[in-house]
């Protein structure tokens, strides 16, 4: 049976949920399951924006037939051609044979690399700032290449306010109903999979995010409609907000993230006193990870948040231990910058982990170092504790400045 819910009066949102897949894009772990959005517009003209993951097709084509009720669909917009967002495209053209399918240029370049299906008599090719009318509604289209792929366009709609937002302002998840994020708690339900989906998926493109966000300060905005996560409606400027620290890598508050990699508990031990003597200064808002057993793009999405890191790593084959260097060189390669490391190592017989992590940090953007590298041999000694006192002085001295 259909499953569909009114955004406006006329604009109705047609996505679903998938709760059994265990992974996005076959990397990041999705414990709350996600949602595809995509969205019919009825007027004079009918548009469809965006189709959605191949996994929901059959609810999905159900709920786009309820919901047209025997009217024809004039347009399909593709604001977006990774798969989970384009999959139906081609049985929605055998379906609506007329149907015109509206992209940029990347955006076809892309479809005829994915499909076989051709359709190219059905294509509307837009350039930045066309229009489509509708009747009461007119679509214009803000082209917003790289957040993430480079096809991507927002389409906004100019009589309501609306901004369809491809993958922009997503989240991980599922929804539970409420399609609103004010029908929500969502900082509790939202926040964390929002910067986790930020972070991972969008976070290495951070100029291009501050292109499209002054691009979307020149409008009339009352509506965010992404593809992925709830719907915006109310308290937009906290989303914006959000989006305007992440994509200038500047942490959202201070705080300190402890990551480590341990093979017998002597590198965690150190890592543990670090972070217990530094609450007894009265640092607070401290999270650690063991980069063996958590994914990385929950520690990343951490990283992204907080304002300090404590890295702590032993060596490993005459290198560094290698899920530790696997999740550097993800952070690297994501951009990460402004933050402030401090960097712990252990080694019985060869002292490299130091030297590579701090060769992958002084790579990275405004990574500022945080003292002197601390380093044991094999296991913590009492004799030094005076050394490791001063690393946390420094560290305390930094979260506190």
């Amino acid at each position: 049976m259909h499953c569909v819910q009114q955004v406006t009066p006329q604009i109705v949102w047609v996505g679903g949920n998938d709760r059994r897949l265990e992974r996005f894009e076959n990397m990041f772990p999705l414990p709350n399951g996600v949602v595809y959005n995509s969205y019919v517009i009825m007027d004079e003209k009918t548009a469809l924006l965006d189709t959605v993951d191949s996994a929901i097709s059959a609810l999905y084509l159900e709920n786009i037939e309820h919901v047209l009720q025997g009217r024809n669909l004039d347009y399909l917009v593709i604001n977006h051609m990774e798969p989970d967002h384009c999959a139906n495209i081609g049985e929605l053209t055998r379906r609506y044979p007329d149907v015109k399918i509206v992209g940029n240029k990347k955006t076809f370049q892309f479809m005829e690399q994915f499909y076989t299906f051709d359709k190219r008599e059905n294509y509307l090719e837009v350039k930045e700032g066309d229009t489509i009318n509708l009747g009461k509604h007119t679509l214009r289209f803000i082209f917003a290449p790289m957040v993430h792929w480079p096809e991507v366009m927002f389409t906004y709609e100019e009589s309501e306010g609306i901004l369809f937002s491809a993958d922009a302002f997503g989240s991980f998840g599922a929804l539970s109903g409420n399609i609103f994020s004010d029908q929500a708690d969502f900082d509790s339900a939202y926040l964390a999979e929002s910067r986790r989906y930020y972070a991972n998926i969008v976070g290495k493109y951070g100029a291009q995010v501050q292109a499209v966000l002054k691009k979307a300060a020149a409008l009339d905005l009352r509506m965010i409609c992404p593809l992925h996560g709830p719907i915006w409606r109310k308290d937009l400027p906290y989303i914006l907000d959000k989006y305007e620290h992440w994509s200038k890598y500047e942490p959202e508050k201070k705080g300190v993230v402890l990551v480590y990699a341990s093979m017998y508990g002597n590198t965690e031990n150190v890592m543990n006193v670090i972070a217990n003597k530094l609450a007894q200064k009265g640092v607070c808002d401290m999270r650690m990870y063991d980069v063996s057993k958590t994914h990385p793009s929950y520690i990343i999405a951490d990283v992204w948040k907080y304002s300090h890191l404590v890295i702590g790593s032993p060596t490993y084959n005459m290198g560094l231990y290698y899920v530790m260097e696997s999740l550097l060189h993800e952070m690297a390669g994501l951009q990460l910058q402004n933050r402030k490391v401090a960097v712990v190592s252990n080694h019985t017989w060869a002292s490299m982990a130091g030297k590579v992590m701090l060769k992958i940090i002084e790579e990275m953007k405004n990574m500022e170092l945080i003292g002197s590298p601390f380093e044991i041999k094999s296991s913590l000694k009492e004799s030094q504790e005076a050394e490791l006192d001063k690393l946390v002085e420094d560290i305390y001295a930094s979260v506190k400045e």
